[in-house]
Formats: C-alpha cells, structure tokens, sequence
C-alpha cells in the first residue's frame, strides 16, 4: 500500500515542439537553469549508468561540472564506474528535477577529460575535498572506517602551504551526446516526451514520443 498508492498528478508545464528548439543543449540549458530557480539542491546531480565487464548494469548519483560539447563530472578512475567505462566506454546521465516535473536522459559515448582540465578543477576544489579524494581508494573493499579517517585526517593536519597534487587515478570524464531525451510531467500520464537524435555526426532530428 505504502508503494502503490503514491502517484501525483503534473500540471505545472507541457513541452510542445514549437518551444522546443532545434539544439537540445540550449534546451537543457533552459531547463537547468529554471530547475535551479524552483530548487537550488543538487540540481547538478545526475544518476549515471554504466555496463560492468560482465554485463550488468549499474547506476549511481554523481554531480555535473561542467557542460561544452559533453557532460563532464570526476571520479576516481579505479572505480567501478571507471572499470566499467574502461570496458564499455557508453553511458546514460539521468536528470529528475521534481519541481517542474521534468527528467532529461542522456547517452552517449565517455572520454576522459585531459589531465591539464582535471588539474585545474582539483585545484579549485576546497583542501577538505582534495583530501577526501588522496585518501580514498574509491570501490575498494576496507575493513572499517577507522584507517580511512585516519589517513584523511593526516592530510588536513599537513600545512597548508603544502599544496595537494591530483592523484593520477583522478580527473575527469566527458559524456558526448548522441541522443537526448526530454520528459514533461502532464496530467493522467499523458506525459510530454520530445527526443533529439543525433545523425552523421553533426545534426539533431527530434520527435516526440508516445507517453
């Protein structure tokens, strides 16, 4: 019952294609930043889904960091999701921005980012979470947490002036799209779906999908 009984009904907005332009990028620029004005956390948070070398699925919550031609987010590269993406070098982002009721899926093929893009953001990033990235070994198995503050908080203690140097296991990847689609929340699940399609490398067809 608990499961089962939940459903809301959207009203808020529709997506026709007049007001969908030619670009999906400009839409989802359009859309971000509407989403962030009806709610500012974690607007840039985005489940990515990868293939494991054994073929099965896996998805988790990671933060968007920038948009060009891709989506770019960091991880550490010995990750699952960095051994995945080693293998199967594919993936989906999902955004949900409950507000205005919209999910914006993404696939494309993944490229790692240059190593110069990734110093420059590990840079950027507060000393706290430089630190967090050198201690972990992230997706590796540990015996408790006991070891892993430890060596976070030998970190923190260390001066300042010391500056922390990206481990070569980290950086950043690029998503660059080849299909898009964009859902709009309507009443009786009679849902808004308009996908973009990406064709000889250079340019988007879009339609619209059955709710």
């Amino acid at each position: 019952m608990k499961y089962k009984d939940l459903r809301e009904e959207y009203t808020q907005f529709q997506l026709l294609e007049t007001n969908a332009p030619e670009n999906p990028f400009a839409l989802f620029d359009r859309w971000f930043d509407e989403a962030k004005e009806a709610d500012p956390k974690d607007t840039n948070a985005m489940v990515l889904s990868t293939l494991s070398p054994d073929g099965w699925p896996h998805g988790r919550v990671v933060l968007l960091k920038e948009v060009d031609n891709g989506f770019v987010w960091f991880t550490n590269y010995n990750s699952q999701k960095g051994k995945d993406l080693e293998t199967t070098p594919k993936a989906s982002l999902t955004f949900w921005w409950p507000g205005p009721a919209r999910q914006v899926r993404v696939v494309g093929s993944v490229e790692k980012i240059t190593p110069l893009e990734s110093d420059e953001y590990f840079l950027s990033r507060p000393r706290n979470s430089q630190a967090g990235a050198i201690a972990s070994a992230q997706s590796s198995v540990i015996d408790g947490r006991e070891n892993l503050d430890k060596k976070y908080q030998e970190l923190i203690l260390l001066s300042k002036a010391q500056e922390f140097i990206r481990p070569e296991s980290w950086g950043g990847y690029r998503l660059i799209p080849i299909y898009f689609e964009f859902w709009q929340g309507r009443e009786s699940r009679l849902h808004d779906r308009i996908f973009y399609q990406l064709e000889n490398g250079h340019n988007w067809t879009k339609g619209r999908l059955s709710p």
